[in-house]
């Protein structure tokens, strides 16, 4: 018999002899399995042996193609899945420690972020070292090489309140994570808004009264526009296990939300410098909310019904994927103006503090969104089924009911609150950037 003769006669097997299989048997399988070709032999896969009857009755109810049921897999004495691990592709067929792996190494990967920002910052000195080297090769005087390369003309004082407070706010931090205090959250972030608000107060002390209406009537509105709550894990969870997204899809998602992200600041620059903050955060805000519409529909069925009426065409995914790529190049357009006020209006000698201080109070604005979404998620309460490891048995039921009301709640915030901020500065006279 010749190896395609082997192929035309092969059959699939329906069904199992409740039988043990040898593990010399299972050892020459997995074998074979190895010895598969792969390009250039990545053998990008996992085996996993699976013989517990509950974990295998799981993998044939959770982890098959919908709308294709298996039964007969849960009858055979032993599994072996195969996944593909190349970060987060099929990470959903994994069991929950091969899940675990592949999170941990997604986060290894994601520790070159900071690599290549200290990077960019010793690549930016050896640029300057060898402009430096090519000036004195031609003969610059060296005074002359310092006016070109020094970025200022004379190194500012040191501002002991900036370091006293980055200071006092690393050892409240250290010290309130370590010592496991009730409201640790809340209590590090009223104490580094303090700090925070402090050095504000002190840093716009030396502008004129107009600058310092701007810089504070900017600062405030974006604050309370990043400081919105979201519908938090629960959303995700629903998404995952009501509208059968996977891990590989939400990263899609996310990966297609950073480039259009960038995009968008290219895209959207004119209007970004000829639109005031107020503005722009008004337009952002209505733009927002008509974009949430669609998730919020979905709870209540609404791609069910587009898909029924487009031939299955605009189900979830395809709203989910239209939906993030109209709202993704808007995600961080509000904050450019502020940065570009403090390149232009901020003391020459004082630019990079302000760019600390404030990027500092904007990122605490996260922080409070991350608050309210915790104290939203406590009031509309949203479970994610649990199951125990071994028996399988349910120990947590899932219970997405209260997620339709809590993401209501969510979206009347997200144009209520910055609609009324905005309303209250120009009230308050204060100007924007």
């Amino acid at each position: 018999m010749t190896f395609l003769d082997l192929v035309r006669q092969r059959e699939s097997c329906r069904d199992y002899l409740p039988d043990p299989v040898p593990d010399e048997v299972l050892q020459r399988c997995l074998e074979a399995f190895r010895l598969a070709p792969s390009a250039c032999n990545r053998q990008p896969w996992r085996a996993v042996v699976v013989r517990n009857p509950a974990t295998r009755a799981q993998i044939c109810r959770e982890a098959l193609l919908p709308g294709l049921p298996m039964p007969w897999l849960a009858k055979a004495p032993v599994l072996v899945a195969l996944a593909n691990v190349f970060l987060l592709r099929d990470a959903n067929l994994l069991p929950e420690a091969q899940k675990l792996d592949v999170y941990i190494r997604v986060y290894v990967y994601a520790l070159v972020i900071p690599v290549v920002s200290v990077a960019g910052v010793l690549f930016a000195s050896w640029l300057r070292r060898r402009e430096g080297r090519r000036l004195r090769r031609q003969g610059v005087p060296k005074d002359e090489i310092h006016r070109r390369l020094d970025v200022q003309a004379e190194r500012p004082p040191v501002n002991w309140w900036v370091l006293g407070g980055g200071l006092a706010f690393a050892v409240l931090s250290l010290g309130v994570g370590l010592g496991d205090v009730p409201a640790a959250e809340e209590i590090v972030f009223v104490v580094s808004m303090t700090i925070v608000v402090t050095l504000m107060v002190r840093l716009t002390r030396d502008l004129a009264p107009a600058a310092r209406e701007t810089l504070l009537g900017t600062a405030l509105v974006i604050f309370v526009f990043r400081a919105l709550p979201t519908p938090g894990a629960g959303q995700t969870w629903w998404m995952i296990d009501v509208l059968g997204f996977d891990q590989q899809f939400l990263s899609v998602l996310a990966v297609i939300g950073s480039v259009l992200t960038l995009a968008g600041l290219f895209i959207f620059r004119r209007f970004m410098a000829e639109r005031s903050i107020y503005y722009i955060v008004a337009v952002l805000t209505i733009v927002a909310t008509l974009l949430s519409l669609p998730i919020v529909g979905m709870f209540y069925g609404l791609h069910h019904w587009t898909a029924a009426h487009t031939g299955g065409v605009v189900d979830a995914r395809f709203i989910v994927l239209v939906d993030t790529a109209v709202e993704s190049p808007l995600g961080q357009i509000a904050m450019v103006p502020m940065l570009a006020w403090i390149a232009n209006s901020a003391p020459a000698q004082l630019k990079a503090t302000y760019f600390a201080v404030m990027a500092s109070f904007t990122n605490l604005a996260l922080s409070a969104s991350q608050l309210f979404t915790q104290y939203l998620n406590d009031l509309f309460l949203v479970t994610r089924e649990v199951r125990d490891p071994v028996s399988g048995a349910v120990k947590v039921p899932a219970d997405y009911s209260q997620l339709g009301e809590l993401m209501v709640v969510v979206v009347a915030i997200g144009f209520f609150v910055p609609m009324a901020t905005i309303v209250l500065a120009r009230i308050a006279r204060l100007r924007s950037a």
